[in-house]
């Protein structure tokens, strides 16, 4: 049981980082209706913003993620206007094309500063908690309290407040958003501005029992698509529960069968579940 019960904490822990990457993605997806190839980049640019403002600017854990979630804001908004606002009529080949670019772009550019060396982002919750005889490393449950209350200030910050109505209103219908005073422009600022907090936080939560280097968000951006497309394309709630179903069987599948596998399992995992539900398991997307 104790064993069992270890396997869930390490699923929450990765369904954790995992559902806040994806909400990001799948919150830009809402408004461009392409998916952002970058959202890996900025993933990255976030560990590494945070590991610079702690290790050069002497910077505390928390401080350096508030900073590394307002400098990755600026990067993605910066992104959206230079890169995917001027090609906002052509064919969403283009703006896949441009993502893809930015994504080598900023990967470059981190390795021409930082080296391709592997880097720790330290942190002061270093301890573990004995649990009859569960092991609780502090970290992983501070992964899962940060990630999952960010997670419910974002469905009350949607749901409940007049920016977060205008970003949903605009997912459902960008004409009709328009037609009603909506700012189309400010809106997809602000869009990418979150996507980016939320990708900056969940590198900085992560990275200290992870390690940061250039090419560290390929993989997570890569789990993502697949929880985006698991969960429906475009669906808040479907960003997390895939993302939950992506932890719990990564967690559940190295314990199990193989840790040699587990980066294959959410692969199999989205073509067994889309066999069965094509459409994905949420099917109205942020409305």
């Amino acid at each position: 049981m104790e064993l069992v019960l270890q396997q869930v904490l390490n699923g929450l822990t990765l369904g954790g980082v995992y559902s806040l990457v994806a909400l990001g993605l799948t919150l830009v997806y809402g408004i461009l209706h392409v998916p952002n190839f970058a959202h890996g980049a900025f993933y990255m640019a976030g560990a590494y913003a945070s590991f610079f403002l702690m290790t050069s600017l002497g910077m505390n854990y928390w401080l350096a993620m508030i900073g590394s979630a307002a400098v990755v804001a600026i990067i993605a908004v910066i992104a959206e206007r230079l890169v995917f606002h001027p090609l906002r009529n052509s064919p969403g080949l283009h703006h896949m094309i441009a993502a893809i670019g930015l994504l080598l772009f900023i990967e470059s550019g981190a390795q021409a500063i930082w080296g391709a060396e592997f880097h720790r982002l330290q942190t002061p919750y270093n301890g573990i908690l004995n649990f009859s005889g569960l092991i609780l490393p502090v970290q992983r449950l501070l992964i899962i309290i940060a990630a999952f209350g960010l997670m419910v200030a974002l469905h009350l910050f949607l749901k409940k407040t007049v920016m977060g109505s205008t970003i949903i209103a605009m997912a459902q219908n960008r004409d009709g958003a328009a037609l009603v005073g909506i700012d189309p422009n400010r809106v997809a600022m602000l869009t990418f501005a979150i996507s980016g907090v939320l990708a900056a936080v969940a590198a900085t939560l992560y990275a200290p029992i992870n390690l940061v280097y250039p090419a560290m968000g390929n993989l997570v951006i890569t789990k993502a698509f697949v929880i985006i497309v698991l969960g429906g394309m475009g669906s808040v709630p479907g960003a997390i529960v895939g993302g939950l179903i992506i932890g719990f069987a990564e967690a559940f599948g190295a314990f199990y069968i193989s840790t040699d596998y587990k980066d294959i399992i959410a692969f199999v995992l989205l073509v067994v579940i889309l066999s069965v539900r094509p459409e994905g398991l949420f099917t109205k997307g942020v409305r």
